[in-house]
């Protein structure tokens, strides 16, 4: 059972990448996927959130009109398409799962992770 990311690169700003998070022996079914960045010396934030089941997003102010996530159920997979993109959007990208489908926004709620996939903006 894993989330792997991918997508990942290095962009100019103004630029745009599509990441992606593929479920391996696992169906997301009503769970929350949430996407977070973290950027070096800082804390891990949260980026975006979506109910599956529902088809609800939320996003954080400071990429909400940018950022849009998307999903293929069939392929198991959810998307983070980022465009307009910004220095300060650099960092590792991870998506995680909440089974329990709760607040989609808080770090600790989320218990299976991807490994990453780096965003480099300059």
């Amino acid at each position: 059972v894993q989330l792997v990311e991918s997508g990942g690169g290095s962009v100019q700003a103004g630029g745009s990448l599509r990441l992606s998070c593929a479920a391996s022996d696992y169906t997301f079914g009503q769970d929350c996927v949430g996407w977070f960045r973290q950027a070096p010396g800082k804390d891990r934030e949260w980026v975006a959130g979506t109910y599956i089941d529902a088809r609800s997003t939320y996003y954080a102010d400071s990429v909400s009109g940018r950022f849009t996530v998307s999903q293929d159920n069939a392929k198991k997979t959810v998307y983070l398409q980022m465009d307009r993109l910004k220095p300060e959007d650099t960092g590792t990208y991870y998506c995680a799962a909440d089974r329990g489908g709760g607040t989609c926004y808080l770090k600790d709620e989320f218990n299976l992770w991807g490994q990453g996939t780096q965003v480099t903006v300059s």
